[in-house]
């Protein structure tokens, strides 16, 4: 790509379909656990969340939150808002944290999603803008290229990737559970438990 894609200092690259696929399986699984129905997870605590546990602290930050995904997976059930089309894309909002910003992008042609992901992590390994990356990759489709990747951002301040299952060796970056953050934007609080 010759044009450079302006990244914020704080950038959160998320596979939608992936995160919907966990929140969806937690919020089945812990609606009988805590004994009654769980409401659609806040969008915006989940992002929130994301950021304080990838270590961002409360101040007035400018987070880029990319949602990556493909035309069988345009809306995030498990969560609200959830069309990432007409209620997510171009749409802002401030927390204690600062302003996040949201961008969703579609595949196009004959292009999967995971080649959308992974151009999108290459341009941000290359961007000096983005100092600090959260990723939310899809665990069992991108194999070990995330990681790998993730690997070769030495000149950041700092990598975490999310995920459900923690990697098997010493990495460089930090590795943190998704699904505490959607626990908590499901509203499960810790004394359901």
């Amino acid at each position: 790509m010759e044009k450079k894609i302006p990244f914020a200092s704080d950038v959160i690259l998320i596979d939608a379909a992936f995160l919907d696929r966990v929140g969806g399986d937690m919020a089945a699984h812990f609606a009988p656990l805590v004994g009654r129905e769980l409401p659609k997870a806040d969008l915006a605590v989940l992002l929130e969340c994301l950021a304080l546990d990838a270590g961002l602290e409360p101040g007035q930050h400018e987070i880029q939150v990319i949602f990556v995904y493909d035309a069988a997976h345009g809306r995030m059930r498990f969560c609200a808002p959830s069309d990432l089309e007409k209620e997510i894309h171009g749409m802002a909002f401030q927390s204690r944290l600062g302003e996040f910003s949201l961008y969703a992008f579609q595949t196009s042609g004959m292009a999967r999603r995971e080649d959308l992901f992974g151009e999108s992590l290459q341009l941000l390994t290359e961007s000096k803008d983005a100092r600090r990356v959260m990723l939310v990759p899809d665990e069992g489709e991108y194999g070990s290229a995330v990681a790998e990747l993730a690997e070769k951002m030495k000149d950041k301040e700092s990598v975490t990737v999310f995920g459900m299952n923690p990697p098997a060796h010493e990495c460089s970056y930090r590795f943190e559970m998704l699904g505490f953050a959607v626990l908590q934007s499901l509203g499960i609080r810790a004394e359901e438990l």
